[in-house]
């Protein structure tokens, strides 16, 4: 995940008043902006001028395991035309993420080294459908050149999981900042973590093979869209997740292993056999 290593301050500006539409997100000490807009404002928002301008870009929306988004990462040397163009193509997207720089002093070769980073990422941390058919290759830059675009590129991973998009970041469990948790159960333990970006379960740890008949068609979805991507790999008689993986909830995370519908919450224990329910209830100073 992208970290600062000092605090810092986003300022988000809704110029329609209207929380949903768009928002303009600009970070403290950097010279980039970002747009955030759903597709039904495409035609208002492309009349901005910042859309003319070199930048990167993110297409979002629902993807086809109806689980993890689907998700396009391109640039453009004025992305305005590359939109246009998407508007008349892509009939997934919903909503969208411009990034440009208000000093524009992003050139093409800058934003096509992001383009390619960010592809990268998130083939990585297999959150999303890449819509991306290959992944680009990274332009030759001067070593100059390459240290501005991964600082422009740093501060625009920290600015996503602001506006909600949390798709380029692999969950790292030694990263995490959260209580260590276990799960047993049906010939299967794994270990997770209750973190501030979702629930981490860490590589190494096994699900079951065989689904309970009643699980949820949802849950069923997810674990083949997890054994497609390579995150759930055949072990023998368990699979095996083989890299640390972001769930939304402890429950999901549970629902995955356990192949069945599963309160997190009490599946998920610490050493001493308290469940997340029964920790969390104590730190909130319940019974």
């Amino acid at each position: 995940m992208a970290k600062a290593t000092t605090g810092f301050s986003v300022r988000i500006f809704i110029p329609s008043g209207e929380p949903e539409g768009l928002r303009i997100v600009e970070k403290s000490n950097w010279t980039g902006q970002g747009l955030v807009f759903p597709r039904s404002l495409f035609a208002e928002t492309r009349l901005r001028p910042e859309l003319k301008r070199t930048g990167v870009y993110v297409l979002w929306g629902p993807g086809e395991s109806g689980q993890l988004p689907r998700v396009y990462v391109g640039e453009g040397d004025g992305v305005l035309s590359r939109l246009d163009q998407h508007a008349k193509t892509k009939d997934f997207w919903t909503h969208a993420i411009v990034f440009t720089s208000k000093d524009q002093n992003l050139n093409k070769a800058h934003v096509q080294y992001i383009e390619a980073r960010m592809v990268a990422l998130a083939n990585d941390a297999k959150r999303c459908e890449l819509d991306n058919g290959n992944v680009p290759q990274l332009p030759r830059l001067s070593e100059a050149d390459a240290a501005d675009a991964d600082g422009f590129l740093a501060d625009v991973l920290l600015c996503l999981p602001i506006v909600g998009v949390n798709l380029f970041e692999k969950a790292k469990a030694s990263a995490a900042k959260g209580r260590d948790l276990l799960l047993k159960a049906k010939g299967i333990e794994a270990r997770g973590i209750d973190s501030p970006q979702g629930f981490v379960v860490r590589a190494g740890s096994t699900a079951v093979k065989i689904e309970v008949p009643s699980i949820h068609a949802y849950m069923t979805t997810l674990r083949q869209t997890l054994l497609k991507t390579g995150v759930l790999a055949d072990a023998g008689e368990v699979f095996r997740l083989s890299q640390d993986y972001t769930f939304n909830s402890p429950s999901t995370a549970a629902g995955v292993l356990l192949g069945r519908t599963a309160n997190g919450r009490i599946e998920w224990k610490d050493t001493v056999g308290r469940s997340l329910k029964e920790i969390q209830d104590q730190e909130a100073g319940g019974v």
